[in-house]
């Protein structure tokens, strides 16, 4: 592959991270001529410490328990183990438990005394016995200001100490804040860790589906289609499927395993009943169970680990033209399990897999390539096949991205680059099960636990976490049982804190957030009136093409508050509102016409009416999409209109008798008085 090819296929390169919508829009990628680094394929550029010439990156089979991979999880209070714990496991976590226990049920009470005794239990352990956990936790209730002062010095000071133990969600907190703050650097080491103990974790065959966590509203409305398909066993249609797996068909069969596995829809991961539907479905003739067989085997998830078996099963596949196991039987020839090690015949399988635009196949004949096993070592080719596996959603690509970004190794130094891609991938570690369990709470009803989960995991930098605890704390005010410094929280406290998560998110592209953080800066909602910085909040949501955000800004500038008084800038926003959003026609249309009022009849009682309707309907927002689409509200829109009608009448009049009295220079500003 030349050099010129290589700079070319870049240069035009755009692709979208899609599988990972933990953003509120795609995250998108650009590669240009500079973002390219000029190497010899000789380079000795060193690679990332853990990136030796070896073959570790092709993924592991050797996967740990959740509980290893996140030390500290509250897994155990959640999803509670199956066996009898050892006698001899560390007593020392029992009372750490024990107080994250009553945290959770003080949350979800409204138990301001249980809480104060659970955070005091919780800083003795941390203090005192200088457990990492408990200083983990510390730090997030210092952070959110539970039953403490609000604190960030103190919030990072315990996550520092906890992430120094080895608590990887208190290194996912620091690696955010060092993020916030553009501290790249240091927040790129806790990122790339936190990515490796992920992608560890993901399939050596097909790329894992992607289980998002849920974003529990829409807007200002509760997304109530996403929550209908994450009940889990109580969904009907999962209740339906299950009805036909029962009844021999083979492809619900299948999708019930899927389900299983990865704990898809709402469910428990269930490896044993998993492998129970694959076996069934390969009965009954579905071939693309084979493959999840062979990783299953391959695994050890579930069944004792059999290399032997697991290339049997993936073969199978294979033979079926399920072109993606090709990839596990490259990758059980690469290791050397339950075969003779054969880099050769390991590059043919991926080149099988790669040629039918599989993106494992092309991700990992980008591993040889990046490190010289079984070929020559070119940095080009690697980087063309991580590009294109990752513009295919490919995760492990991602994380090489990361990897060349950081060190310079086939693209050019970019850490900030770096930092985002590795937090992607980091995200998918074993503390997502955190989205899990907030989303199990809020189906149930249990506002304060769903409320207390999602604020953990805002912490460790989830976006739609960070909306959807302030949104429970908009929609559910005291319900959401949200825990102060001394108690309950008070309105301003509930206030204070839905503003900050807002503002988190929005930070992270979420333009509903944006407009919300606009409208209480716009009427002094949590925080002070200041319509300078609601406008930069409607001009950060306006970037991301939000029709309510232009249309905001029209109105500010049309009144200038916070922005120049510009009616001809507040036109072309309602325009572009317009442009965007054609169910914003008829807003646009009484906006535009305020316009033409304002302008021609600057004095004229109707717009001192116009300017009152904000003051009415404290909202803007709600004012364009509820107030005037609402039934009963077709008077006032007539209202409007007639009163136009009348101006009209009067100035086409006016004019008339003004020509007939022959004068030359009219003032269009003077509307005789009515007779």
């Amino acid at each position: 592959m030349s050099r010129s090819s290589c700079h070319l296929f870049l240069f035009l390169l755009l692709f979208s991270l899609f599988p990972f919508p933990l953003l509120a829009r795609p995250f998108v990628l650009v590669l240009s001529q500079d973002d390219l680094k000029d190497v010899q394929n000789d380079d000795a550029s060193p690679l990332d410490s853990d990136s030796s010439l070896d073959d570790d990156d092709f993924g592991g089979t050797h996967v740990k328990p959740d509980d290893e991979l996140d030390p500290g999880s509250w897994r155990r209070l959640f999803e509670p183990p199956t066996t009898l714990l050892s006698p001899s496991h560390d007593t020392s976590l029992d009372s750490y438990y024990a107080a994250v226990h009553k945290i959770i049920s003080a949350s979800n009470n409204g138990d301001a005394r249980l809480m104060e005794e659970a955070a005091a239990e919780i800083e003795t352990a941390a203090n005192t016995d200088g457990d990492p956990h408990a200083r983990s936790v510390l730090g997030f209730l210092y952070g959110m200001g539970m039953m403490r002062e609000r604190n960030k010095a103190k919030a990072f000071l315990n996550h520092y100490f906890a992430a120094e133990g080895g608590n990887a969600q208190s290194k996912m907190a620091l690696a955010y804040t060092y993020s916030r703050q553009d501290m790249h650097e240091k927040a790129v080491k806790l990122y790339a860790e936190l990515a490796e103990i992920a992608v560890n974790s993901f399939l050596i065959s097909k790329d894992s589906p992607v289980i998002e966590p849920i974003r529990i509203h829409n807007g200002a409305e509760e997304n109530k289609e996403a929550l209908k398909k994450s009940r889990g066993e109580d969904d009907e249609d999962f209740q339906i499927l299950e009805y036909q797996a029962q009844k021999g068909n083979a492809g619900a069969m299948y999708k019930m395993g899927l389900f299983y596995y990865f704990g898809l829809r709402g469910l428990r991961r269930d490896h044993t009943k998993a492998l129970m539907w694959f076996l069934k479905a390969v009965d009954k003739g579905e071939p693309r169970s084979l493959e999840l067989l062979g990783e299953i085997y391959a695994r050890g998830a579930g069944v004792e680990r059999n290399y032997t078996k697991a290339l049997e099963w993936l073969s199978l596949a294979s033979e079926h033209g399920l072109y993606s196991a090709y990839n596990g039987m490259g990758y059980l020839h690469v290791k050397g399990y339950g075969v003779e090690k054969n880099y050769t015949k390991a590059k043919e399988y991926f080149d099988k897999a790669a040629d039918n635009e599989d993106a494992g196949g092309h991700y990992n004949l980008g591993v040889m390539y990046l490190k010289g096993i079984g070929v020559k070592r070119d940095v080009k080719i690697a980087c063309k096949c991580f590009i294109v596996a990752a513009n295919a959603g490919q995760p492990k690509a991602f994380y090489q991205l990361a990897k060349m970004f950081r060190t310079g190794v086939g693209l050019k130094k970019n850490l900030p680059m770096a930092t985002a891609l590795y937090k992607l991938v980091a995200e998918r570690g074993p503390w997502s099960s955190l989205s899990r369990w907030a989303l199990e709470s809020y189906l149930k009803g249990d506002m304060g636990k769903a409320f207390l989960l999602y604020s953990r995991m805002a912490e460790l930098g989830y976006e739609i976490a960070q909306s959807n605890a302030a949104w429970i704390l908009d929609k559910y005010g005291e319900r959401s049982m949200c825990m102060g410094e001394s108690g309950v929280c008070t309105d301003a406290e509930r206030h204070q804190r839905a503003h900050s998560l807002w503002w988190q998110a929005s930070e992270q592209g979420n333009e509903h957030a944006a407009l919300l953080i606009g409208d209480a800066y716009y009427y002094g909602r949590g925080t002070v009136r200041d319509y300078e910085r609601a406008a930069e909040a409607y001009i950060h949501a306006k970037s991301q093409s939000n029709a309510q955000a232009m249309f905001n800004l029209g109105y500010m500038h049309e009144h200038g508050q916070g922005l120049p008084f510009d009616l001809h800038l507040a036109k072309r926003y309602y325009d572009q509102a317009l442009e965007l959003d054609p169910a914003a026609k008829l807003p646009v249309t009484l906006a535009l016409a305020s316009l033409w009022v304002r302008k021609n009849y600057a004095d004229c009682f109707l717009v001192h009416v116009i300017d009152s309707l904000p003051e009415v309907y404290p909202r803007v927002e709600e004012w364009v999409e509820n107030v005037i689409m609402e039934e009963g509200n077709a008077t006032i829109l007539t209202l409007f209109v007639c009163l136009l009608t009348v101006l009209y009448l009067r100035e086409r009049q006016r004019r008339h008798a003004i020509a007939a009295a022959g004068a030359h220079e009219p003032n269009e500003h003077v509307v005789p008085a009515a007779r």
